[in-house]
């Protein structure tokens, strides 16, 4: 119980970071001074998988794996989207520019 709310609480963070930061992956700062909306969908992207692998290894440790077929990960990546929400509407609505 304690290891999926670490895997939870790891979702919600690492499904809003692309939209705390404008640098790119973290590291690099883009020449324009700003981060595209595609850098931001890649990264998320990016997390999904990280994140993914965490919680296969987790399984691992646990239990034995259990296969998933595509509807698994259409679900969580739909999941992982709306848990996205937060840093989404602070970064393009409710923020001031130049923030």
């Amino acid at each position: 119980m304690q290891n999926l709310l670490v895997i939870g609480s790891l979702a919600a963070l690492a499904a809003n970071l692309p939209f705390l930061s404008d640098k790119i992956l973290f590291v690099f700062i883009p020449k324009s001074g700003r981060k595209n909306f595609c850098w931001r969908v890649l990264e998320l992207g990016l997390l999904f998988l990280l994140l993914g692998l965490l919680a296969r290894l987790i399984e691992g440790q646990l239990s034995p794996v259990h296969p998933q077929n595509w509807p698994f990960y259409v679900s969580t990546l739909a999941l992982f989207s709306v848990l996205a929400w937060p840093g989404f509407v602070w970064r393009f609505f409710w923020r001031k520019p130049g923030l």
